[in-house]
């Protein structure tokens, strides 16, 4: 109760600190002892508290009237890089405003789980006409889109007798954009739509038909290059290592990066399947092949990277459905549900990440091949095996 009393003076008016109390005490006691004695220094004393009391007491939500905040535009990171937030706190009155304290109420899903005291900064004073800036960095764990608009300026001007709080609206969104893992191969996406390819083809694969494959181009060796893409007759007459870069066959169609989003996630796996959406999509845009992403909640997306980006950071499970299914069209299908592999159009791939429920002879198809995830081993790893 004295909590939610201190709470409404504060918001509403100001609320007396501790010091304030004793203060309030002390002339409670010489009024007191006034009317017994009859001494006029007691009467004076006991006013000149009371006088003290008032002051301090009108003065605080005063000084906060006369404050503004604002706040610049916070740039996007990637999950695990820290947030650069700035605030401004600018003071239009024709005085010094000082015992000030400014919070930031973050929301609870950025805030870190051991963080349990509010993100606050003490002010000293700010001049007439004048300004403060405030920046901080904050880290962040998971990727999303987050949003809050309250900033509280807490005064205690001039004596901190009694403190006084507001609140202003300041809004704030901060992306946290998904993790992009450095992928140096990734079958997933090189063998797409290369069964239709063996299948339209007298001699099988194309691509292997011949020891040297259909190259591209060659370019010079590169840390991390799989020894087997080495052109060994061309590293022999360069005195150099040359790598070839093999056409990747997709039918001349587009390549989907589909991610179960309208189905039910463990909310791990999920992280992971977006993070491994997100590698795929920059990996197939390195190997410069045309590229789209799928969700359930967005339909097909294309475009600029940092369109991409902020639809995977805001990418939830079990989101409305926009779009009914993806293209019948060679896709690489994430998915948490076994049962929606056996309807993926021919030439497609899928990365299947399990629950402990699920039986590894329930994907076994040799006509979609593709990925079963598992917890023990590296994301990275596991998208570079050849499947």
């Amino acid at each position: 109760m004295i909590k939610r009393i201190t709470n409404y003076l504060e918001t509403r008016a100001c609320a007396p600190a501790y010091s304030g109390w004793v203060l309030a005490g002390i002339a409670i006691c010489f009024f007191g002892a006034a009317i017994n004695t009859m001494a006029g220094w007691l009467y004076v004393s006991s006013g000149l508290s009371c006088a003290i009391l008032a002051i301090a007491a009108i003065l605080p939500p005063r000084s906060l009237s006369r404050l503004k905040v604002s706040r610049r535009l916070i740039e996007p990171v990637t999950a695990g890089e820290d947030l650069r937030i700035q605030l401004e706190v600018i003071n239009q009155s024709q005085q010094n405003v000082s015992l000030l304290k400014i919070t930031d109420i973050l929301p609870l899903v950025l805030k870190d789980k051991f963080a349990q005291k509010p993100l606050e900064h003490t002010i000293n004073q700010i001049e007439p006409k004048n300004n403060y800036e405030w920046e901080y960095y904050y880290p962040t764990q998971r990727r999303g889109i987050y949003r809050w608009q309250t900033v509280q300026l807490i005064s205690g001007a001039p004596l901190g007798l009694f403190w006084s709080r507001r609140d202003r609206n300041c809004p704030a969104t901060a992306i946290v954009y998904p993790q992009i893992l450095p992928l140096v191969s990734c079958p997933l996406i090189d063998e797409l739509g290369k069964d239709e390819s063996r299948r339209n083809h007298y001699q099988g694969n194309p691509a292997y038909a011949a020891t040297e494959g259909l190259i591209r181009s060659l370019r010079p060796y590169r840390t991390g290059d799989p020894i087997r893409l080495v052109h060994w007759r061309t590293s022999a007459r360069y005195g150099e290592l040359r790598v070839r870069e093999l056409e990747v066959i997709t039918g001349g169609e587009d390549i989907i990066i589909a991610l179960d989003s309208a189905a039910q996630w463990n909310e791990e796996n999920f992280e992971q399947a977006v993070i491994a959406a997100t590698s795929l999509y920059f990996y197939a845009q390195r190997q410069q092949m045309k590229v789209q992403l799928w969700t359930a909640g967005t339909g097909l997306v294309r475009g600029e990277n940092r369109r991409i980006l902020e639809t995977l950071a805001a990418t939830l499970p079990q989101e409305d459905v926009i779009s009914t299914e993806p293209p019948n069209i060679p896709l690489i299908w994430l998915t948490e549900n076994v049962t929606t592999i056996s309807s993926l159009p021919n030439g497609s791939r899928w990365a299947l990440w399990q629950n402990h429920e699920s039986e590894p002879h329930q994907v076994i198809n040799q006509d979609i091949p593709g990925l079963i995830i598992s917890k023990e081993e590296q994301l990275q790893n596991q998208l570079q095996k050849i499947i």
